[in-house]
C-alpha cells in the first residue's frame, strides 16, 4: 500500500506518463541535429528511462514494471481518444481541421507506426527494468552509474531498432535512421546519470528522515 511518504513515487509516475504521452505528440515534428534527423519527442521519451531507473533503484523492479504497464495503458487510452477526436465533426467556424488531423489524426501508415511504437515501448522498457535489476545484483547494489548506463544504452538501442524497422522498413532506408537516432539517444542517456544520482539521493534522504521517531 502506498503511504504519504510515497509522494515522490506518485510524482515520478506522473512525470513518466506525461513524458511518454507528450513524446508521442511531439513526434509529429522532425528536428535536425546537423545531418541527423529525429522526432522532436526524443528528449521527452528519454526521460521515461531515467524515471524507471530511479524507481527501480529506490523501490525495486516490481514498482518499475507497474509504471511501465501504466504507461502502456495511458498510450492506449490517448490513442483511442485522439482517434475519437478526429472522427467528431468540426464546428463550421473552425478552420484548422487539416492541421489538427495532420498533427494528431489517423493518417496513411499511422496504424503501422502506432503498432511499432507500442511494441518498441513494451520491449525496450521491460528490458530496461530487467537489465537495471540484473546489473544491480551483479554490482551488489554499488556503481549506480554502471547499471543506469548499461541498462539504458541497450534498451534505447532495442527501442530505436524495433520502432524504425517495424514502422519504416520497405518505405525508407532504415539503417541511417537507426544510427542517427540512436546516436542522439545515446548522448541524452549519458547525460542523465547525474539526474538519477540526484533524485535517488534526495528521495532516500527524505524517506530516511520520515522513518525517524517523532520527538515532538
Amino acid at each position: 500500500m502506498l503511504k504519504g511518504r510515497s509522494s515522490p513515487f506518485i510524482i515520478l509516475c506522473s512525470i513518466f506518463v506525461g513524458s511518454l504521452v507528450i513524446s508521442e505528440v511531439l513526434a509529429a515534428k522532425i528536428v535536425a541535429f546537423y545531418e541527423i534527423y529525429v522526432p522532436a519527442g526524443v528528449l521527452a521519451y528519454a526521460v521515461t528511462f531515467t524515471i524507471t531507473d530511479i524507481i527501480g533503484e529506490v523501490w525495486g523492479k516490481d514498482y518499475a514494471k507497474q509504471v511501465v504497464f501504466a504507461g502502456f495503458l495511458s498510450l492506449v487510452v490517448i490513442i483511442l481518444l485522439i482517434w475519437i477526436a478526429t472522427l467528431l465533426p468540426a464546428a463550421p467556424f473552425w478552420k484548422d481541421e487539416d492541421a489538427f488531423t495532420t498533427i494528431l489524426g489517423i493518417k496513411k501508415g499511422a496504424t503501422r507506426i502506432t503498432i511499432a511504437s507500442i511494441t518498441a515501448y513494451l520491449v525496450s522498457q521491460y528490458h530496461d527494468v530487467w537489465a537495471f535489476n540484473f546489473w544491480r545484483r551483479i554490482t551488489k547494489e554499488k556503481h549506480l552509474w554502471l547499471r543506469n548506463n548499461a541498462s539504458t544504452l541497450v534498451s534505447q538501442a532495442i527501442d530505436t531498432f524495433l520502432f524504425i524497422f517495424l514502422a519504416f522498413y520497405g518505405v525508407v532506408p532504415v539503417i541511417p535512421l537507426i544510427l542517427g537516432q540512436y546516436f542522439v539517444k545515446l548522448c541524452i542517456a549519458l547525460l542523465d546519470t547525474p539526474v538519477v544520482y540526484l533524485f535517488v539521493h534526495l528521495i532516500k534522504k527524505k524517506e530516511s528522515l520520515e522513518k525517524l521517531p517523532k520527538v515532538f
